[in-house]
C-alpha cells in the first residue's frame, strides 16, 4: 500500500540532480588523484583540487540531507537516500585522507602499482557516475544498475590484488633497508585501497535500493 501511495503522490526529484552533481565531484577528485600519482612538482596542485572537490561534495551532501528533512514524499526510502549520499561522500573523504598523507610526508614520487590503483579509483568513479542517473527509474534500469554495480565490485577486487602486490614488492625493496619508507608506502597503498572500498560501499547501497524498489 505504501508503494502505491508513493507512486501516486508528487515526488521531490531534486535528489537525482544532487546525486549526479556529487558523482561529478567523485570523477573530478579521482582524476586529480590519478594525476597526483604521476608525482613531480604538480603534486600540491592536484592535492588542492581534491580538497576543493571534497568541499563541493560536502556542500551537496548537506543539500541532500536538508531536502530529506523538508520533503513529504521522497523517491525512495529516506534511509536509503541518506545512506547513498553518505557512501558517496565517504569515497571522496577517503581521497582527501590520501591527500593528507601525501602532504604530511611531502611525497613527490609514487610506485607504478600505486598509479595502477589510481586507475581503479578512476574506473570506479566513472562507473558510479553512470549508475547514479539510472536511479531515477529504478525498475526500468534495474538490469543496467546490476551490471554497473557488479563492475564496481570487480574493480574493487582488482584494487585489492594491486594493494597486496604493491605492499609485498615494497617490503622486498625497502622493508629491511628503509623501514620508514616501507611504513609510508604501505599507508599510501592502504589509503588507495580504502578509496575503492568506499566505492564498493556505494555499489552495495545502490544494489540494496534496487532490491527494495523493484
Amino acid at each position: 500500500m505504501l508503494g502505491i501511495f508513493r507512486r501516486l503522490m508528487p515526488r521531490e526529484d531534486s535528489f537525482f540532480e544532487l546525486f549526479s552533481r556529487h558523482s561529478e565531484t567523485l570523477v573530478a577528485g579521482a582524476g586529480s588523484l590519478r594525476a597526483l600519482l604521476e608525482g613531480g612538482d604538480a603534486v600540491p596542485k592536484h592535492c588542492a583540487e581534491i580538497v576543493r572537490q571534497e568541499d563541493l561534495a560536502d556542500d551537496i551532501a548537506r543539500e541532500v540531507l536538508l531536502a530529506v528533512n523538508r520533503s513529504f514524499i521522497t523517491p525512495f526510502d529516506r534511509s536509503d537516500i541518506t545512506g547513498l549520499i553518505q557512501a558517496m561522500d565517504d569515497a571522496i573523504d577517503q581521497m582527501n585522507q590520501t591527500v593528507k598523507a601525501v602532504t604530511l610526508y611531502e611525497l613527490r614520487t609514487f610506485d607504478p602499482l600505486m598509479r595502477e590503483m589510481g586507475d581503479t579509483v578512476v574506473e570506479a568513479a566513472q562507473l558510479t557516475r553512470q549508475a547514479i542517473p539510472l536511479l531515477s527509474a529504478v525498475g526500468k534500469n534495474a538490469e543496467a544498475l546490476g551490471r554497473l554495480t557488479e563492475q564496481i565490485v570487480k574493480v574493487e577486487g582488482r584494487s585489492d590484488d594491486l594493494h597486496d602486490q604493491g605492499v609485498k614488492q615494497l617490503f622486498r625493496e625497502v622493508g629491511r633497508s628503509d623501514p620508514m619508507a616501507y611504513i609510508i608506502g604501505r599507508e599510501i597503498y592502504g589509503d588507495l585501497e580504502d578509496v575503492v572500498d568506499k566505492f564498493e560501499d556505494v555499489a552495495n547501497t545502490i544494489s540494496a535500493i534496487v532490491v527494495e524498489n523493484v
